[in-house]
Order: C-alpha cells, then structure tokens, then sequence
C-alpha cells in the first residue's frame, strides 16, 4: 500500500486535540481499585503450575492470576533461573497464548517472560487461548470493539486492559522476579494494551509498544476502512444516533490519551504504510508520551519502518528491543 498517511516531517509534530473525559483518571482509579481489592492477597492468589513443556534450558509455569473483577486470566511465565528482569507480552487481536514453546526468545536471552492471554480471543490466528469473557455484551458488531461500545464501564477493553495491568501486578509477586525491573511489550493490539499499561502503572522500566492499536480512535475511523477500526465504522453505520456516546466510551480507553500519563522510558515503532493501524494514530501516542509525568523529561523514540504495512519490523524488532532494554535494565 502506497504512502497515505501524512508525511513524516507532520507525523512528528502531530499533537492532535484530545477529546479527553475529565474524569479519565477516576474512572480507571475505581476500576483498577476495584479489580486489586476483589483480587485480595496476590501472594495467595496467584498460583503458578510448573509445566513439562520438553524445553532443557526454560522453565515454564502455567499462571492463572485474578483479572478484572477478580476473573481468572491466564498466562505462560517462561524464565531462565534466576531471572532479573521480567517482560510482560501482550498479543495481537484475535490470537492467544498459543504454547511454550511458541515463546522462548525473551527466556533464551535471560529474562522472565510473562505472556499474558487476551480474555474471549484466541480462535483468530496461532495455536489457540485459553481465558474465557464471562461478561456478555449487547449489540455489536463481528469482533471485539463495539462490546459494550455505549458505556465505558461496561466496554470489553475496559476488562482487557485491567487483566493486563493486573498481568504486572502478579509477576511482582513471583519469587526471582524483580518487581521494580519489569517491563511490557507487545505488537499491534499488544502495543496497544502496552501503552495502556505504561499509562496506568507506576514503577515500569520500560515499555515497547510495536505498530499499536487502540490510540486514537476518531482519526482511526476517518482515514482507514481496515479491520478492526472498521468495526466501529459498521456499527454506526446501522446505529446512526449513537456516535456520540460510542467515541464518549472510546475516549476512557484511549491509548492517545493513557500515553500521557506515563513515566516509563519508551521504544515505538510505526509503519508508514500501516493501513490497519494508521501512522498518525501512532504518532499521537508517541509525541504525547509522558506529557503528564511529573517527573520531568521520560525518554522516548520510535523506529520508523518506510516501506512496511502492519507487519512492520517483524523479527528485526527482537535484536532492536533486546540491545535497548539491556540498555534500561543494567
């Protein structure tokens, strides 16, 4: 796909207007708030399986950990013994945390990595999930972000993006880890859910979005017709009197809006032909990082990949994310 985006020397001063809820960070206050105390003692509710897996150099535990309202999440916990760091990975749409061995690169390189399943997906792409969304929805479109899409309290991502914070919450608990070296990643919606997670999570050393979704959505909508954006775009075209309420919701999860609150260094990465999650939409989660941080300047950059849709960096990504968070975690 040709260039259609705006151009380079733009995207780097993009800083769009916000249509930021002023009870943004309330809302995710008696949210995570909520969600940490139905949760109790994650010391005891935590609980990590140790899982042949055939693997001689990792050691893998099937980890379950209390997710939003206390609902059970799971995740794969591979780790070299003993780990100093430990990276939480968050998956793109549609997939799950398929198995071990799909997972070993962060674990070779001497970290623990926590690969956190996406509730309700995982029949999309890969070797499967394995966390159901016990919580129903009412009309929506095919997918996942139109659930819920009328209220922000009731919304689908509401529960995702709290299952992840509560991802970091519960590898700070496990012996060997440190809990004030743990950094997140993740590609596409990963990247997505990593900003989030950046934004509403203290004490992070580092998070590493790839080519995200989830920021920006009204941009989104206007300029791409690309699933999953497009999601959004087939439910108001039939619910014609509900766009105010449905970007109302959208704007409690904004990724443009989250990236603000973060105070962890951070490495991006875009695409510029990315039709399925626009540069622009990239770009304003990235020239807002940190914006809000009281700690002064937060170290940010973003890899820019000229020629690439969504696959963007691929498996040049690893080498690339290995040598700067080394450089973070010294």
């Amino acid at each position: 796909m040709p260039l259609f985006d705006l151009p380079l020397d733009e995207l780097e001063a993009y800083a769009p207007a916000l249509d930021e809820p002023a009870d943004l960070d309330a809302f995710w206050a008696r949210t995570l708030d909520g969600s940490r105390a139905a949760g109790g003692n994650l010391a005891e509710t935590v609980r990590l399986e140790r899982v042949d897996a055939g693997l001689e150099t990792v050691v893998v535990d099937d980890v379950t950990f209390p997710g939003f309202d206390a609902q059970p999440v799971k995740a794969w916990l591979l780790r070299p013994a003993p780990p100093l760091t430990a990276v939480v990975e968050y998956l793109g749409y549609g997939g799950g945390r398929g198995l071990p061995h799909e997972h070993l690169l962060w674990a070779s390189a001497g970290y623990a990595h926590l690969v956190v399943d996406t509730r309700g997906q995982g029949s999309g792409w890969g070797a499967g999930g394995d966390t159901p969304d016990p919580v129903g929805s009412g009309p929506a479109t095919p997918g996942f972000l139109t659930r819920g899409i009328l209220d922000p309290h009731e919304h689908y991502y509401r529960r995702v993006i709290t299952d992840a914070v509560r991802a970091v919450d519960a590898v700070r608990t496990v012996d060997g880890i440190d809990p004030a070296r743990v950094a997140v990643t993740g590609v596409s919606q990963g990247g997505g859910l990593t900003i989030a997670v950046a934004g509403l999570t203290e004490g992070l050393v580092a998070a590493m979005p790839d080519v995200p979704f989830l920021t920006h959505y009204r941009r989104a909508v206007e300029i791409t017709n690309r699933p999953p954006y497009s999601e959004i775009t087939r439910y108001l075209a039939v619910h014609r009197e509900h766009e105010d309420a449905v970007f109302r919701t959208l704007s409690y999860l904004d990724g443009a809006s989250l990236a603000r609150r973060a105070t962890a260094p951070a490495l991006f990465s875009v695409a510029l032909m990315d039709p399925v999650c626009p540069p622009s939409t990239v770009y304003a989660a990235y020239n807002g990082w940190a914006a809000d941080a009281r700690a002064g300047d937060v170290e940010r950059a973003i890899d820019v990949y000229g020629f690439n849709e969504h696959e963007g960096g691929q498996a040049y990504r690893f080498a690339r994310q290995l040598a700067w968070l080394r450089e973070h975690t010294r």
